[in-house]
């Protein structure tokens, strides 16, 4: 059900005393007074949406607008549900929050947001290429990417089980400090090979689905991308049959059997479970399975250590899902829309908000991987330092089949055709085999 996440305003202003003063920074001069609503992600972490609407009473009270913010679940597709509605119907919420894909879905609704996203990049630095990839297009920003639910798919590991069975110590390769580039190249695919074998062998698996849901899809599709295996090209033309998808599938032929047999059958949840459950050594996964050992399996917790993917022929690429805010061209008041998300998106706000999530959330902005919080999290101490990308890591967030025009491209995802690719080579199928069906799956929608 939608959720009004409201708090008086006396609440506001005593938990949000620090957030009231903070510098307003217009991106016009008209003024703001009105009404606004917003659609906002219900956070999985519930102090994150208690810090948004500190930060939204503060500002709406300074402008003498009168703003609800309604927090709308992800499960059971609630958001997205009532996006579309909105999208088809002509009116809702001024503000949306969009999640990945959706902002190309409904980009012909959407108001572009030019002046706000390139106002903040003056500020603060470029955002990823992940990030502009799913909000520009035809040259416009049609929502502003943001850090409210944006979570990469980082790895999760054992410092134990990777020590004692793999020799891998992980807090050497990734310490939580600044380092020199490069000083990690020895985590490559390769390594993971070895060490996933030596895992296997110890009763610990590294726990790797190949299922048809989000998690799957950004593994092996970060996967494919590291070893340059592009299945369609920037022109749409498919190109799948070709060596680098050769060599990933040869590598996954590898890997499979050193992974959990009901790979195939995972949902998101499942390689939580299997870490959280102590029978795993290693998951690809944001930190929200450390914060649930954290509270079901302390010792578990304790024992994590969150870094980035491994090294390909192609780069470290980093698996990412990033959220946006974007505005409807029904929002009746526009300008006070954009000039409430760029005072959401100044660094202050955004860090405020990260500290009430538990350092879950991820900044578009590269010069935004220093927040404080990624250092203070414990147990133990620097747990989830080497979430955030950061320069020395030699990396760039991904999006899974971003080789292709973004229409192609969620068509793959919604598919599943790249983890699909990987399931049937599991059940035997040959390399010439599962080409075949790839590109019979890719020419079905093209």
């Amino acid at each position: 059900m939608k959720k009004t996440g409201r708090i008086t305003r006396r609440q506001a202003m005593k938990l949000g005393a620090t957030t009231a003063a903070l510098p307003l920074v217009h991106i016009r001069s008209a003024g703001a007074a009105g009404k606004l609503t917003v659609a906002m992600w219900d956070h999985w972490v519930p102090a994150g949406n208690k810090a948004v609407m500190q930060i939204v009473d503060a500002w709406a009270e300074k402008n003498k607008v009168d703003v609800r913010v309604d927090f709308l679940s992800s499960t059971g597709e609630k958001i997205n549900i009532t996006m579309a509605a909105e999208a088809q119907a002509g009116r809702g919420h001024d503000i949306f929050a969009f999640e990945q894909w959706t902002v190309h879905q409904w980009s012909d609704k959407l108001v572009p947001v030019d002046d706000v996203v390139s106002s903040l990049i003056k500020q603060y630095g470029p955002v990823s290429k992940a990030n502009a990839y799913l909000g520009k297009i035809d040259g416009k920003w049609m929502a502003v990417p943001t850090s409210l639910g944006s979570a990469p798919l980082s790895i999760c590991g054992r410092i134990s089980m990777l020590k004692e069975y793999a020799g891998i110590d992980v807090r050497e390769w990734y310490p939580a400090h600044e380092t020199k580039p490069g000083h990690a190249d020895a985590w490559t695919y390769d390594e993971q090979l070895r060490a996933a074998e030596a895992c296997f062998k110890a009763g610990k698996p590294f726990a790797l689905g190949c299922g048809s849901t989000t998690d799957s899809i950004q593994t092996w599709g970060a996967t494919f991308g590291a070893y340059g295996a592009d299945l369609v090209d920037a022109k749409g033309k498919i190109i799948v049959d070709n060596d680098n998808v050769r060599t990933v599938l040869e590598y996954a032929k590898k890997l499979l059997p050193f992974l959990p047999p009901s790979i195939a059958s995972y949902d998101n949840a499942s390689n939580n479970r299997a870490y959280i459950s102590n029978n795993s050594a290693l998951i690809w996964n944001p930190p929200s399975t450390w914060a649930v050992a954290k509270r079901d399996a302390p010792a578990i917790a304790a024992d994590s250590w969150t870094f980035p993917n491994p090294k390909g022929p192609k780069g470290r690429l980093i698996p990412h899902r990033p959220y946006f805010w974007g505005i409807w061209k029904f929002a009746q008041n526009q300008g006070a829309a954009k000039e409430l998300l760029h005072h959401l998106m100044q660094r202050e706000n955004l860090e405020f908000m990260n500290v009430a999530a538990v350092g879950y959330d991820i900044p578009p902005f590269e010069s935004m991987s220093d927040f404080k919080i990624w250092s203070e999290v414990e147990p133990p101490v620097g747990t989830v330092y080497n979430y955030p990308l950061r320069p020395w890591h030699g990396g760039e967030y991904y999006i899974t089949g971003s080789s292709a025009p973004p229409e192609i491209a969620v068509q793959m995802w919604n598919r599943a055709v790249i983890p699909g690719m990987v399931a049937r080579v599991l059940t035997g199928k040959t390399i010439d085999q599962t080409i075949a069906w790839a590109k019979d799956e890719l020419e079905g929608f093209l």
